[in-house]
């Protein structure tokens, strides 16, 4: 058996245009935008949504959506989300990115969720 939950929404955006879609989102959402520490490629929208990681992450790519599926066994989400239709893009070791039917990205990541949080909310998958 393993766990898992809905961790963030990332805001995937052109790197040049980083800056701007960060103020705009901030100010969508009603909340504040800073950059992640030792993640340069990362700014979050802190608290936009209570318990969800929203975060404008620069891309050298087409802007889009991805989520992140946080787990306490990535290989065994992302084989539970590879039986359900998904398709492997990349194997990070520490985590993997997918993409689902349809074509919408997602990632299954190690637990980056305050654990309380992550036992409250994440649901449990037979093995």
């Amino acid at each position: 058996m393993h766990r898992s939950r809905l961790f963030g929404l990332f805001i995937d955006t052109p790197a040049a245009d980083t800056p701007a879609a960060a103020k705009f989102w901030a100010g969508a959402f009603g909340t504040t935008a800073q950059p992640v520490p030792g993640e340069e490629e990362f700014i979050a929208l802190h608290d936009a949504f209570p318990g969800l990681a929203v975060d404008v992450q620069a891309v050298d790519d087409a802007p889009r959506y991805h989520l992140d599926i946080e787990s306490d066994d990535v290989a065994a989400e992302a084989a539970r989300l590879l039986s359900l239709g998904a398709t492997l893009v990349a194997d990070h070791g520490g985590h993997q990115t997918l993409r689902a039917p349809g074509g919408h990205l997602l990632c299954v990541v190690p637990i980056q969720s305050d654990p309380r949080l992550f036992d409250a909310e994440a649901r449990s998958w037979p093995a």
